[in-house]
């Protein structure tokens, strides 16, 4: 079953998959075998897929593809961090970390070119937002980083250039291959997607696909955090809140992670913390703490280190579990909030590259 454009294998989770065979005449067994070679094994070349007869392997040949994103820069940290630059079909560049610690990993998938949402102290809110990543681009990323580092990451969080709930489709379905059994075999609780908090998305979630979720909050209040992540102005506390309550309902494992980055003389005081405790009072909760970190043109600065600590403990004392973030990869840009990639910005129509600490060549 030739086409005029071949399909991209790698866009489909198991479901898909086996449907898609069968179009071509097959079983849908084949399709699982061949979501096992190319994710399991890292087999892109049908030739190479041995257990497919070879009039089989012929007509994907015809008709289908495994295309994946290009690493063009791989950029290691003194930490052991590691960012990768990777490069799309059209041109645009978005950026992937792994993120060693001990014998497990986490990678920190990217789920659009830019992002829309404007929030203030985020490098990457600040290059604005040309398109959604596909299926492909998005697990294409998870791909790359079991192939570099030999075995499959222990975690996955959806916290990379984006909005993953604006991009609701291929994320959900790139998550659902995270978890095969067939592919990486992540559970539930090492699948984690963070969102500044799209709503009537955060309940579709709920309905279709069962992960861990983070949010990013970086504010006790509607006022400061209209300022902050301006979603908020759409989608007030008293709907967030809620919404991320129902999302953990019925499930005493699971708490809501609670991003929350520290910015001197905005969002750390005593009476932050404690409006805090009063707003999630009665939530399970878990509060990720995040130092600031700088990138050019920003008026803000990371709150002092003994001020982190004293906000720290008072969200203790309340029962809140309250970690402080350590910063990884920030010597290469690659700490929270600090990616950039290369976006060709659809709402400003002007051209914004990777930052001065990249290669001249990678923006030529």
């Amino acid at each position: 079953m030739a086409t005029d454009k071949p399909v991209n294998l790698l866009d489909l989770d198991r479901k898909a998959m086996e449907a898609y065979f069968v179009s071509l005449g097959a079983k849908p067994f084949h399709g699982r075998n061949v979501l096992k070679w190319i994710h399991k094994h890292g087999v892109t070349d049908f030739e190479d897929m041995t257990d497919l007869s070879k009039k089989l392997r012929a007509s994907l040949s015809a008709c289908a593809e495994i295309r994946l994103p290009k690493i063009v820069l791989e950029q290691p940290s003194a930490d052991g961090t590691v960012k990768w630059v990777m490069e799309l079909a059209d041109g645009q560049r978005i950026e992937t970390v792994y993120i060693p610690d001990g014998n497990r990993s986490t990678v920190c998938v990217s789920s659009q070119v830019g992002c829309a949402l404007d929030c203030s102290f985020c490098s990457t809110a600040q290059q604005g937002f040309n398109r959604n990543l596909t299926v492909g681009e998005i697990i294409g990323q998870v791909w790359h980083a079991t192939r570099q580092m030999g075995k499959a990451p222990s975690n996955v969080v959806m916290m990379g250039m984006g909005e993953p709930l604006a991009n609701f489709d291929p994320v959900v379905s790139a998550m659902d291959l995270m978890q095969d059994d067939l592919t990486y075999m992540l559970s539930k609780y090492r699948v984690t997607i963070s969102t500044s908090g799209i709503v009537p998305n955060l309940y579709r979630l709920r309905e279709v696909s069962d992960v861990s979720l983070a949010v990013s909050l970086h504010a006790p209040d509607n006022e400061l955090r209209d300022q902050l992540v301006p979603i908020n102005r759409k989608y007030p506390l008293e709907e967030l809140i809620p919404a991320c309550r129902e999302f953990i309902k019925n499930d005493k494992r699971r708490k809501i992670t609670w991003e929350y980055v520290m910015l001197d003389g905005v969002n750390d005081s005593i009476a932050h913390a404690r409006a805090l405790i009063r707003l999630l009072e009665g939530t399970p909760s878990k509060m990720n703490l995040i130092p600031f970190n700088p990138f050019p043109g920003t008026d803000y600065t990371s709150s002092p280190p003994e001020r982190i600590e004293v906000f720290r403990q008072k969200l203790m004392k309340a029962g809140i579990m309250a970690i402080l973030r350590k910063t990884r990869g920030d010597d290469i840009d690659a700490a929270c909030g600090q990616l950039v990639g290369k976006v060709q910005d659809r709402s400003r129509r002007s051209l914004v590259s990777l930052r001065r600490r990249q290669p001249q060549e990678l923006v030529s």
